[in-house]
């Protein structure tokens, strides 16, 4: 079985390339570069009506890197809609090895005390790598993605990588880029130095759905 550590594996995302399993239950991880990449617009983030008065409600308790094995284990956990999944024990090991370097983060949607929704990704440079999301409420994980846009934005991210195109990402407008026209827009990204840290405004709706919709009037 071919070693995978935290090191290489940043360095297979600068490359464009990402690991997967087959199913939570094998042992073994390959190596993904989609033809066409999924990119999630940060600067013409959709968000529907009915999502906008979620955030302006504050239906959850958003926070960051607070239960960061918490999240990534839900991704990984079967659901009535998913029944296999490629989140294994080596994924859930490098990644929380590379939470603890800095370079892995979760945004969480909590609820009366309890963690019902939330998203992580891996960041480098100006790009963050989206992953894997999971919601036990409605509106849990699209909340959690809507404050992530927001976060990103004021962190002077450059791209919000979505690895795939499905249709829950694309009521968010998410597209797709051919492998040759993504490579360049991932290096130009990476050469910028995003900051994870800098919003300081979950807890304000306003602020959030301003930064994460900037092609909406202010």
């Amino acid at each position: 079985m071919t070693t995978i550590t935290p090191q290489v594996l940043l360095k297979a995302y600068t490359a464009g390339i990402f690991p997967m399993a087959e199913s939570a239950d094998d042992p073994s991880l390959y190596w993904i570069e989609p033809d066409e990449r999924g990119v999630i617009p940060l600067d013409k983030f959709h968000i529907s009506t009915s999502l906008r008065k979620s955030v302006r409600r504050k239906t959850f308790d958003v926070r960051v890197d607070t239960a960061f094995d918490q999240v990534i284990k839900a991704c990984a956990e079967k659901t009535e809609t998913r029944d296999v999944t490629w989140i294994n024990h080596r994924i859930l090991k490098l990644y929380n090895q590379l939470h603890k370097m800095g370079c892995c983060h979760s945004v969480e949607s909590w609820q009366d005390g309890q963690l019902v929704g939330g998203l992580y990704g891996v960041r480098i440079g100006a790009v963050f790598f989206g992953e894997s999301m999971f919601s036990r409420v409605t509106d849990a994980s699209k909340v959690a993605l809507v404050h992530l846009v927001a976060r990103l934005n004021a962190g002077g991210f450059k791209l919000l990588d979505a690895q795939f195109l499905n249709s829950h990402l694309a009521q968010f407008g998410t597209y797709t880029v051919p492998k040759k026209q993504y490579r360049p827009i991932l290096e130009e990204a990476l050469d910028g130095n995003g900051d994870f840290s800098a919003f300081k405004l979950d807890r304000d709706p306003e602020a959030v759905l301003g930064w994460a919709n900037l092609s909406s009037p202010k």
